[in-house]
């Protein structure tokens, strides 16, 4: 046989395999992926207002530009001041002729702020702009 047995007078041999180490494992990594996956997600949020539903914009290598409900103004997750947005999407823009921007704006932030925020894409000479929104 291939185990030991007390007759034999040698050592006691286990001839099962302990899981609960394995559980332990198992667990202690679900645990990390439920804390680690809502911090994979976009860092800036912005509660985006609800519209019909249209085609998805093209996200090939598209920056996002994000306006919160406090009026700070993110280009792909960077706070740039109001007065600076416009020159970092005219060089953004010089380094790639086929730079296209999604803009985020936050449903509670005031229709001013979101107007000069367009109004510097428009004079930076960005010409690929989709406005995200939710479905309803």
């Amino acid at each position: 046989m291939a185990f030991n047995t007390k007759e034999d007078g040698g050592d006691d041999v286990m001839g099962e395999i302990n899981v609960t180490p394995l559980v332990d494992v198992m667990l202690v990594l679900l645990v990390v992926f439920i804390v680690t996956a809502p911090l994979l997600t976009q860092a800036v949020h912005v509660n985006l207002p609800k519209t019909a539903e249209t085609a998805p914009p093209d996200d090939k290598a598209a920056a996002y530009l994000s306006v919160d409900a406090q009026g700070k103004i993110y280009l792909d997750k960077q706070e740039y001041a109001a007065d600076v947005i416009e020159t970092e999407l005219k060089n953004r823009l010089a380094a790639d002729p086929a730079f296209a921007l999604n803009l985020n704006a936050d449903d509670a932030v005031q229709y001013g702020i979101v107007a000069k925020v367009m109004s510097s894409i428009e004079r930076a000479g960005v010409t690929k702009l989709s406005v995200l929104t939710v479905p309803q």
